[in-house]
């Protein structure tokens, strides 16, 4: 009978198993890390470059806000110059006022009545004076009523009062000034 020994056959066939596994683990080691390694390089660079675009998009929103604040600024300026615009334009829409009134009453005046005083609180006028009779006052509100430049005139008071050795009547009267505006839509519409 033959003998045949297949154990050195079988243990070195093992040895070049195991060295070949051993090869392979090391290779699968190795490029797992390079893998491992190239991924957290790739992410570090998107990491990076994200970084940078919020660095860049925080500069920018930084310069909007500048611009906002710069922008408020002028609205701001923007809305005192129109105040001050309305503010000249209603002086000038009424400069003439005081020349209106004072013609007015010098027309409407009737003799035997005296002016003290002329106090205006906008369009609101309030008159103190004297009158040689309380029929002297109401003749000066019916003259007062007819002007188209003065409206709705309502008397304060009437009051006795010596005024040098002489008897008078003491009044007080409102009156209220039409707007420019209110004269000039009632010419447009007859």
């Amino acid at each position: 009978m033959i003998r045949i020994n297949l154990l050195p056959h079988r243990e070195s066939k093992r040895r070049e198993r195991r060295q070949q596994f051993y090869v392979f683990s090391a290779l699968m080691v190795s490029a797992g890390l390079a893998i491992g390694l190239l991924v957290h390089v790739v992410m570090v660079d998107r990491v990076e470059r994200q970084e940078q675009r919020n660095a860049f998009f925080s500069a920018e929103i930084k310069k909007l806000d500048a611009e906002i604040a710069e922008i408020k600024r002028l609205r701001e300026q923007i809305d005192a110059l129109v105040a001050r615009k309305q503010v000249i334009e209603s002086l000038q829409g009424t400069r003439a006022q005081s020349v209106h009134l004072l013609n007015e009453l010098a027309v409407h005046m009737p003799e035997g009545v005296y002016l003290k005083s002329i106090k205006q609180n906008g369009p609101k006028i309030a008159l103190f004076g004297y009158a040689q009779s309380n029929s002297r006052v109401s003749h000066l509100m019916r003259n007062l009523d007819g002007s188209p430049f003065l409206e709705q005139p309502g008397l304060v008071e009437v009051k006795s009062a010596t005024l040098n050795n002489r008897r008078v009547s003491e009044f007080a009267l409102n009156i209220g000034i039409e707007s420019p505006s209110t004269e000039e839509d009632k010419r447009a519409k007859p």
